[in-house]
C-alpha cells in the first residue's frame, strides 16, 4: 500500500523548512505566506493530518463513546439522535458500544478509558453492581450515567422517573374503570424491572387494588418475552381487563397475544406501555404509553459530559427527567385524540384532571418536542448529595 504524504514531502513541495510546515499544521503563529505555501501544499499531496498523533499531543481524542444494552432498543436510538447532535456542535464523534447489557462488557468497557481512545463516556446500564460503581470511581476519563445509581454516587447522572410513570399508568387505568390490572415486567435484578415492580405495587395499594401474584408476569424487555408473558399470564388468570407492561416491546408482544386470542383492545383489555417509542404510536391500535423521556435524557447526558471535559474539577450533578403518559387508541379506543398527561394530572372515566397527589413530582413538565404541543419537558440539574442508599436507587 501507497504511503500518503508526510510532513517531509509537504516541505519539499512548499519550499519551506519541516519546522515551519509544523508550525502551520498545529496553528503556531507564522508568516502569511509560509502559511499560504505550505496549505497550498498540503491539499496538492492530499495530506491528512494524523488523528492518532494529534491526540497523542493534546491529549484529547474529539471523541466520545455512548454504551447501551442493545443498540436494536428504539429508547437507545431516541437518546442517540439527540446525543450525537451536542457532541458534534462541540467538536466531537460519537463512539457506539452494545454490551447486551452484560456487566462484565460494561466493565470493559469502563477499564478501556485509560486506553484513552475517547475522552469520555455515557453508559446506561440495566444493572449496577458494586464492580460498576467501584470502576466508575476510578475511571480514567469522566462518566455519564444514564440511569440510577445510589444515591451520593460521584458521577454526573441523568435518571428516569419510572416509578411516577407507573403510577400515572395505573391511575390511568384505574379512572377508565379498570380493576383487574395485570403486570408484564422485565428482570427484576434490573434497576428498571426492580423500580417498576415495586411501582406497581404502591399504586394499586394508594388505589386500593390488590396485589395479585396471578396476574403478575416477569419476563425480558423484549418483544417475544412480552408475547410469552402475555400467553402465560391469560391462560392461568381469569378476567384481566388492562395490561400494564414494562415497556412498549413487551406491550406490542402483547398486543399480538391479544389479537390472536380475539380480544379487543381496548373494549376487553386496555394495553399501557412504557417509553413512547416511535413503536408506540405505529402499532395497531396505537400503543397508549409512558414517556420516560429519552430523548431528553440522551441530550442532558451530552450537555453534562461536555460541561464536565471543560470543568474536571465541578461537582457531580443529577438531571432527573419527569414522566409524561401519552393516552392512545389502547386505552381509550379508536379515534381518541392523542393527549399528554404529566405526573400532575391523573384521568377519570370521563377524562377530566383529577388533584395532582403532592410531591408526585420533583421537576416541573410539559410536553415533549414529539407530542401535540410544543415544548420539551422542564429539567434541573442539582448536585449530587452524599446520602446513601441501595444500589439501584430510584428511577
Amino acid at each position: 500500500m501507497a504511503e500518503g504524504p508526510t510532513i517531509n514531502t509537504i516541505a519539499e513541495r512548499a519550499g519551506v523548512s519541516i519546522a515551519s510546515v509544523s508550525r502551520v499544521l498545529n496553528g503556531l503563529p507564522t508568516r502569511q505566506e509560509t502559511v499560504r505555501k505550505v496549505l497550498a501544499a498540503a491539499e496538492e499531496l492530499g495530506y491528512v493530518r494524523n488523528a492518532v498523533a494529534r491526540s497523542l499531543k493534546s491529549r484529547r481524542t474529539n471523541q466520545v463513546a455512548f454504551a447501551m444494552a442493545d443498540i436494536g432498543n428504539p429508547v437507545y436510538l431516541a437518546m442517540v439522535r439527540q446525543i450525537q447532535p451536542v457532541l458534534k456542535a462541540a467538536g466531537y464523534r460519537l463512539v457506539l458500544h452494545s454490551t447486551d447489557a452484560i456487566v462484565a462488557d460494561e466493565i470493559d468497557v469502563l477499564h478501556s478509558l485509560g486506553e484513552r481512545y475517547v475522552d469520555g463516556l455515557i453508559m446506561s446500564p440495566l444493572r449496577v453492581t458494586d464492580e460498576h460503581l467501584k470502576t466508575i470511581a476510578t475511571a480514567r476519563a469522566p462518566v455519564v450515567i444514564i440511569g440510577s445509581v445510589p444515591d451520593g454516587t460521584r458521577v454526573d447522572n441523568v435518571r428516569a422517573d419510572s416509578r411516577t410513570g407507573v403510577r400515572l399508568a395505573i391511575d390511568h387505568l384505574h379512572g377508565l374503570g379498570r380493576r383487574r390490572i395485570g403486570f408484564l415486567n422485565g428482570p427484576l435484578d434490573t434497576v428498571p424491572g426492580a423500580a417498576r415492580a415495586a411501582a406497581y405495587r404502591e399504586a394499586l395499594k394508594e388505589r386500593g387494588l390488590p396485589y395479585d401474584e396471578g396476574i403478575v408476569e416477569v419476563g425480558d424487555f423484549y418483544r417475544a418475552e412480552g408475547a410469552r408473558a402475555a400467553r402465560a399470564l391469560l391462560d392461568r388468570a381469569a378476567g384481566v381487563d388492562a395490561l400494564m407492561c414494562a415497556n412498549d416491546l413487551i406491550a406490542l408482544g402483547a398486543l399480538d397475544v391479544l389479537r390472536a386470542a380475539g380480544l379487543r383492545v381496548p373494549e376487553d383489555v386496555a394495553v399501557v406501555g412504557m417509553d413512547d417509542t416511535d413503536l408506540a404510536a405505529a402499532s395497531w391500535p396505537s400503543l397508549t404509553s409512558v414517556s420516560l423521556g429519552s430523548a431528553e435524557r440522551g441530550k442532558a447526558a451530552a450537555e453534562l459530559l461536555l460541561d464536565r471535559l471543560n470543568d474536571m474539577d465541578r461537582e457531580p450533578r443529577l438531571v432527573t427527567v419527569p414522566p409524561v403518559l401519552v393516552v392512545r387508541a389502547s386505552t381509550a379506543g379508536e379515534g381518541a385524540e392523542r393527549r399528554p398527561v404529566s405526573a400532575g394530572q391523573a384521568l377519570s372515566a370521563g377524562g377530566e384532571a383529577s388533584t395532582p397527589r403532592a410531591g408526585s413530582l420533583r421537576r416541573t413538565t410539559g410536553p415533549g418536542p414529539d407530542r401535540e404541543s410544543t415544548g420539551e419537558a422542564a429539567v434541573t440539574a442539582v448536585p449530587v448529595q452524599a446520602a446513601p442508599q441501595p444500589k439501584g436507587g430510584t428511577p
